[in-house]
């Protein structure tokens, strides 16, 4: 199950709207080992596309080097589909190189919707997702 807070909610929902009709894309570290979503990272989508995102490798290396000098990891790696449901596609599943991370597809086609799904060893499962409220 993926628990995370309101305003990180928010803020991966906005970033999907906001760069429709291209594919949006970024991160949310926590503390290692902790499972819990604290950094919003959103990154651009290097390929600039409604199809598909990657993350341009010298920001995702900044972002890596960054996260390690702070003891994080991804808990969360997010992008848009912006044409279709919130369902990792065969691309998505063999880029998924992050074994403990939530996967999390906004889709903002006609049918919001904000899902998530663990991606191991090219098996996707499914989590549900609970919005709590954010730290006052």
């Amino acid at each position: 199950m993926l628990t995370i807070t309101k305003d990180l909610y928010d803020a991966i929902v906005a970033h999907a709207r906001a760069d429709h009709p291209d594919e949006a894309c970024g991160i949310v570290a926590g503390p290692e080992g902790s499972d819990r979503p604290e950094r919003f990272v959103p990154m651009q989508n290097a390929a600039r596309s409604p199809t598909f995102y990657e993350f341009d490798s010298t920001d995702l290396l900044r972002l890596y080097r960054d996260m390690d000098d702070r003891g994080e990891e991804p808990v969360i790696v997010y992008h848009s589909h912006t044409a279709t449901e919130a369902y990792p596609s065969r691309t998505d599943i063999s880029y998924a190189n992050e074994p403990g991370a939530h996967y999390v597809l906004v889709s903002t086609a006609e049918e919001f919707q904000f899902r998530s799904f663990r991606i191991v060893d090219g098996h996707v499962t499914e989590e549900e997702v609970t919005v709590v409220p954010s730290p006052a």
